[in-house]
């Protein structure tokens, strides 16, 4: 039906380790037709929500100066980008729980670490995309 909508989807990594930034984004550039958009902080992440508008988020939830919860804290008080999906990419086990994403407002998480095949695939189940 709307073949040109899928390429046009902007995705928001944000996280502190670099090549985790990297295998990602080599991830969505060679197995999706969707735009990476990178930042290293949560600060970064704030910033670039703002400019990028992206369609959704992965989010790491430990990084220094500003988690993935403040992040999300200060996602959801502005009104304009609080609607936007979040996906958590975490190794803490305890944000995989079902129960956990509903109360952070999440749609999903992915494990850490992941599977650079599948990871394309696993957003895009989480997303409905």
């Amino acid at each position: 039906m709307e073949t040109q909508q899928a390429s046009s989807k902007t995705i928001l990594l944000i996280d502190d380790e670099d090549y985790i930034l990297q295998i990602v984004e080599a991830c969505i550039e060679n197995f999706s037709n969707w735009r990476p958009a990178l930042a290293a902080s949560g600060d970064e992440g704030l910033a670039a929500v703002a400019k990028a508008k992206p369609d959704a988020i992965l989010l790491d939830m430990m990084m220094p100066n500003m988690d993935g919860f403040t992040f999300l804290k200060n996602l959801k008080a502005d009104p304009q980008l609080a609607d936007i999906p979040i996906v958590l990419i975490t190794a803490r086990l305890d944000l995989l729980e079902t129960q956990k994403l509903s109360q952070l407002g999440v749609k999903g998480a992915i494990a850490k670490p992941f599977s650079a095949i599948k990871l394309v695939g696993q957003i895009t189940k989480i997303l409905g995309w």
